[in-house]
């Protein structure tokens, strides 16, 4: 029985939130993932769900297999990552059961790959190639994007921090980021991080700073590389417990010495390792007093400068939020560009940033415009 709309991997920690706000939406849904039991366990647990016309199923992480669940669907929600790895045949699956394909992603080397080698394809098509619809990159291009209404502005620097602790699947994907080059956006030109940059930066609206790392270099450079207004992105992102960004440095820079140094065929095991050490649990649903979020854009042109800060808390349910949206607004209306494209690209981010709003999950943009 097909419904509109797939989540595969919907016993995550993510997945499950999407769930949720499918509900919110009224939107049908199939909850896919490789063990049912686990599904249903983790769905049983969604306040409500007994209130949405949904089905768990079962299924086996290749393309025919995934291809047969998808048909039928109009939307896949994908959050099994890292997505470099596991991406992918998903993607395959979306495009040939005629699917918009979104995942949480801004790994930049999978959306390297996905432009590269379906972008095109999804295009013709007339279907959306999103992945990075999520807090860490979606937010701040909405951020961003407020900068940019004032014209003459071409470069970004970008900053994303927020309390609270990676989930499993997360320390995955920044672990397996660790051995991919990074990169900024430099007049137009992707130029390569050292991987051991670490950035001091002044936090907006408290006295202490923060240590920020590249983050892999996100996904904004590889949006805003097509945009005709943008020339220059750097992005530097992280938790605010500096205990906790220290010890990401001392992994970013075990993994130059010890773990890029082994076989390529043993590596993804090591880094898988690693991280598990570092988070092995599912942490606790986020608490909106605890869990805060900040994303902060400063956009400077020769003779311009405008600086948006958008607050909010509960980064993983604004991510939960941004994909059923996306997905309830894909079976009404065709996106407002097909083929790889962000989410404010697809959406438009003042739609984006209405709907984070209109679940109390951010504050009114503070913006500040000088010209």
């Amino acid at each position: 029985m097909s419904k509109p709309v797939v989540v595969y991997g919907a016993s995550g920690y993510t997945g499950r939130l999407v769930c949720e706000y499918l509900r919110e939406f009224n939107v049908p849904f199939i909850a896919a993932g490789r063990d049912k039991k686990r599904v249903q366990e983790v769905l049983d647990k969604v306040p409500g769900i007994d209130t949405v016309d949904h089905e768990v199923v079962e299924v086996e992480h290749e393309v025919s297999a995934l291809t047969d669940l998808f048909r039928g669907a109009k939307v896949v929600s994908n959050m099994v990552g890292p997505f470099v790895k596991y991406g992918p045949e998903v993607v395959e699956a979306s495009l040939a059961a005629g699917c918009h394909y979104l995942d949480t992603t801004g790994e930049q080397d999978w959306l390297l790959d996905a432009q590269n080698g379906w972008g095109d394809k999804f295009t013709a098509e007339g279907l959306l190639l999103a992945p990075g619809v999520a807090q860490m990159y979606t937010t701040g291009e909405i951020a961003a994007n407020i900068c940019l209404e004032t014209p003459g502005l071409d470069t970004l620097d970008i900053l994303v921090l927020w309390k609270g602790f990676p989930t499993y699947a997360s320390t995955q994907t920044i672990f397996t980021i660790l051995k991919a080059d990074w990169h900024y956006l430099e007049q137009n030109e992707l130029v390569k991080w050292d991987p051991l940059t670490t950035t001091e930066v002044n936090v907006p609206g408290q006295h202490a700073t923060a240590l920020a790392l590249p983050w892999g270099g996100t996904s904004h450079p590889v949006w805003f590389k097509n945009d005709p207004r943008v020339a220059n992105v750097k992005v530097a992102g992280g938790v605010f417990d500096r205990t906790v960004m220290q010890g990401v440095v001392e992994a970013v820079k075990m993994v130059e010495s010890q773990i890029k140094t082994l076989p390529a065929e043993q590596q993804d095991a090591a880094l898988a390792e690693v991280a598990a050490s570092v988070q092995a649990s599912m942490p606790p649903r986020e608490n909106p007093r605890i869990n805060t979020s900040l994303d902060s854009v400063h956009a400077s042109g020769p003779l311009g400068r405008a600086h948006c800060v958008i607050y909010g808390n509960s980064n993983y349910k604004q991510t939960g939020v941004l994909q059923a949206y996306a997905a309830y607004s894909l079976l009404q209306q065709p996106p407002k560009r097909a083929g790889l494209a962000s989410a404010c690209q697809a959406f438009g981010h003042r739609e984006l940033l209405g709907v984070l709003r209109s679940f109390g999950l951010v504050l009114e943009p503070v913006v500040t415009v000088h010209h």
